[in-house]
């Protein structure tokens, strides 16, 4: 039994969900801290500042990053260099155009920036940008690699190095939000330091970029960044929408922490496709339409499962967790103006959504469709956009937000089943057969070693 639980925890699969379940773990901790820690409009900056940041990460890195995992799946190891050296000079150059746009519209509006909530963001994230570079460029190239193990050290060092600094904040120091931003600074630069030391980051290969894997890389990333960008907006458009609206920052403060509530949700999500993704390549590139398929309704069905129990856990618990994550402070619907509780059970039924969305998504990109895929997180955004605002503008209601969400996501399914099945056969039966094989193999391979699904995947 110690040899099998042995093997499973070496797994991909495991490996990437360690990964995911470390720094969320962290981040939610972490988070827990600064909402207590904070008050409501300094909490509102910090937010914005994350949530800024997220959307940067997916512009810059969005232009390279799943192009590098899809064709780092099916090449040599003469084409793997030519690639992560592009892949760095490219994120390189990205970053340093972004910096200075965020500087420059410092500048231009220094007194309005100044006033907003946005002032951490566009004063510091410029630096940030530069700095956090190294580390998530190692990222990548190790997703690609499929290094899962040195991604959840990464991640460990990053993430738990700034909450070891926050329990200590918090039982001594109380330092200010712009205090504990620089200490974020410090702490993704002690990372990037690692990982170039390390060899990971690939900034050492930049002389072997060519003209060729320049252009490879950035003619699939042209789609595949709106993409991403989309999707964090997806994201983060309700946070961004609200901070402009009259709802004002405490609409803000109060709405993050169901979103940080969803952030956990997704964890095996993000972790699973983190797998799946190089491994539906690698099965495209070969034309193995089968295997593609196989692949496809495996993780589908497998994360549809799984996310009954979780979404009908946080279900059931939501007050529970608003309370572990921010205390009671917000749970008084009368003196804040909100039901937070109710918002919390609205995205958890939205979790019941995300596998099969998630999945045609990444199915699509694996089938270098990345163009598609792009076309649907636009109608995606557009809906949500529109619900947000009719939400807050018209409803003046956080609930009504947190709503919009269940309907963009379900356009997204139906248009992401739409798309995909001209590739492969998509079928519900097929979902349900490879998820039960999965689940079944899990078990057997616990009692008796003859799990052979798991192997695959």
């Amino acid at each position: 039994m110690i040899q099998i639980i042995k093997k499973i925890v070496k797994e991909d699969n495991f490996l990437s969900l360690g990964g995911n379940l470390t720094i969320a773990v962290f981040g939610f901790a972490g988070f827990a801290l600064l909402a207590r820690s904070l008050d409501t409009d300094s909490f509102a900056q910090w937010v914005l500042f994350i949530s800024g940041g997220s959307f940067i990460e997916m512009l810059r890195f969005g232009l390279t990053n799943n192009g590098l995992v899809r064709f780092l799946s099916g090449a040599s190891e003469e084409e793997s260099k030519s690639l992560v050296g592009s892949n760095a000079i490219i994120s390189l150059l990205v970053t340093a155009v972004i910096a200075l746009i965020l500087l420059g519209v410092k500048f231009i509006f220094s007194d309005t920036i100044n006033n907003s909530a946005y002032v951490l963001f566009f004063t510091w994230y410029p630096l940030m940008a530069l700095v956090n570079l190294p580390w998530n460029n190692a990222l990548v190239v190790l997703q690609a690699k499929m290094s899962y193990g040195k991604m959840l050290f990464i991640k460990a060092l990053n993430s738990g190095l700034f909450f070891s600094f926050l329990v200590v904040n918090i039982m001594a120091l109380n330092l200010s939000v712009s205090e504990l931003v620089l200490v974020l600074l410090t702490v993704n630069a002690i990372t990037s330091l690692v990982c170039v030391l390390s060899g990971w980051d690939g900034v050492m290969l930049i002389s072997k970029a060519k003209k060729r894997t320049n252009k490879q890389l950035l003619n699939f990333g042209k789609f595949s960044v709106f993409t991403l960008i989309g999707s964090n907006l997806l994201k983060n458009a309700d946070i961004l929408i609200i901070s402009i609206s009259p709802l004002g920052n405490a609409a803000v403060a109060l709405y993050s922490i169901p979103l940080k509530l969803l952030e956990i949700i997704q964890i095996p999500l993000r972790s699973f496709t983190a797998t799946a993704f190089p491994k539906m390549s690698k099965a495209s590139l070969k034309n193995d339409k089968k295997e593609l398929q196989f692949l496809f309704s495996t993780y589908s069905g497998a994360l549809s499962y799984l996310f009954i129990g979780i979404s009908l856990t946080f279900f059931v618990f939501a007050e529970l967790f608003v309370v572990l994550i921010s205390g009671e402070q917000y749970l008084n619907a009368e003196v804040i103006g909100y039901d937070i509780v109710s918002i919390v059970k609205i995205l958890a039924v939205y979790g019941l959504l995300l596998p099969l969305d998630r999945m045609t998504g990444i199915g699509l990109d694996s089938v270098n469709k990345p163009n598609v895929n792009a076309f649907k997180v636009a109608v995606m955004l557009a809906t949500n956009i529109i619900g947000d605002i009719i939400a807050v503008y018209v409803f003046k209601s956080l609930e009504m937000v947190a709503l919009f969400t269940l309907v963009f996501t379900g356009v997204g399914i139906v248009l992401g089943v739409i798309f995909l099945n001209k590739e492969i056969k998509i079928s519900g039966k097929d979902l349900i057969k490879y998820a039960n094989m999965f689940y079944r193999d899990i078990w057997q391979k616990l009692r008796s070693k003859n799990g052979q699904l798991l192997s695959k995947l």
